[in-house]
């Protein structure tokens, strides 16, 4: 069957990978290899130096091209180096349009990292396509969108955004993290890139660090794997075969974590102690219509604040959870919970963070694949 055929539970198991051709291995070997023997000088079975090239590598790359659609895949060490190579492509002097809800480590990279190399950063709320029309001028190279966002949970509509860009011959480049391929697919709507922190859903077991981008566009993906080369942000083979191993079961997973979130979202909405749930699976949320034409299912990430709307709560609040496990990151078969402004979003100022309603009570979940039942159970123990 024609990989571009095949449905997604189908893809994550066999697009883009083949049994071993010297053993018939049928999970892809670990190339634990630094460089590769040459018949002569440039003749080589396509593999020189594993900075360049590496064939655990190569198998990943190509899978995730096939899980968003694509038609190029490239890794790096992290979902940061995947941004921050994107943001290479890119020359002093020109500008990009960022949501103003996103996460933090995104803010930190381009402002601290990249503002002193002559790139300026404008961040407005996607909510209304029209904020990101009155940012557009004639150095405007790029348009970042998160969706959803981190932490609020926001919707961006992708094909709104799309429309904009290219009648200005502007690039869009989507985080899909919290989507997940299996939930959203950007490339789809027109975007130009996607890029993935691998450590969450791909990854999904919290014992991986990595990311990758994804394009239609030879000259893009040139210019990217070019950069993965000199630069040298590559992961390392035994990530690469993490992340392929944890691919196989990304649907099963993130199906699950989705159904277990609604379920907690709705638990929240209706508790006495809950102030705002933000979840794009709520018909109260803004983006609900929204998710449902763009998302297969509305994620497993929440974020919601308490009626007792002070830090000394939500820390309470954090402590006291125990299978919400209280730690940075997400997208694991295991349930976590975090304080955004003092954790994955403390380098954003405070006012900053304050226009997009990431206040010192929010907190943000990721939802698990355990027994609901239990979570809820568990919610309700650190509530009272």
């Amino acid at each position: 069957m024609k990989e571009d055929k095949m449905k997604f539970g189908t893809k994550v198991i066999h697009a883009g990978i083949e049994p071993d051709p010297t053993t018939g291995a049928i999970m892809t070997p670990i190339y634990q290899t630094s460089t590769f023997i040459q018949e002569a000088p440039g003749v080589h079975k396509g593999y020189e130096y594993a900075r360049t090239q590496n064939p655990t590598r190569t198998v990943l790359e190509n899978n995730l091209a096939h899980l968003e659609n694509g038609k190029y895949g490239i890794c790096f060490a992290s979902g940061l180096s995947a941004s921050d190579a994107i943001i290479k492509t890119l020359s002093a002097g020109d500008e990009v349009i960022s949501s103003n809800d996103l996460y933090g480590g995104s803010y930190r990279l381009f402002t601290k990292q990249y503002e002193k190399f002559g790139l300026k950063f404008h961040f407005v709320d996607m909510n209304d396509p029209q904020n990101v029309v009155e940012k557009i001028n004639g150095s405007t190279k790029l348009i970042w969108i998160e969706t959803p966002t981190n932490p609020m949970l926001n919707i961006v509509d992708i094909e709104a955004l799309v429309n904009i860009a290219k009648a200005k011959n502007i690039l869009v480049c989507v985080d899909n993290t919290f989507a997940s391929p299996y939930l959203q697919n950007p490339l789809d709507w027109g975007a130009d890139l996607v890029c993935h922190s691998a450590t969450k859903y791909l990854g999904g077991h919290s014992d991986v660090i990595l990311g990758a981008v994804i394009t239609k566009d030879k000259e893009l993906a040139d210019e990217l794997h070019f950069i993965q080369n000199a630069s040298g942000a590559i992961p390392g083979p035994n990530d690469c075969w993490l992340v392929l191993r944890g691919i196989k079961t990304l649907h099963l997973r993130v199906e699950r974590s989705c159904q277990n979130a609604q379920k907690i979202a709705e638990y929240l909405e209706a508790h006495p102690k809950v102030n705002q749930v933000n979840y794009p699976g709520l018909k109260s949320h803004r983006g609900y219509e929204l998710a449902k034409k763009q998302m297969r299912f509305p994620g497993a990430m929440i974020s919601f604040t308490l009626k007792d709307d002070s830090i000394e709560a939500a820390k309470k609040f954090l402590s006291d959870t125990k299978l919400f496990s209280l730690a940075e990151s997400l997208g694991g078969v295991e349930s976590l919970v975090e304080h955004p402004a003092t954790m994955t979003h403390g380098s954003i100022p405070l006012e900053e963070r304050l226009k997009t309603g990431v206040t010192d009570s929010l907190i943000r979940m990721s939802v698990g694949v355990e027994d609901v039942e239990d979570l809820i159970a568990d919610l309700e123990d650190a509530l009272r």
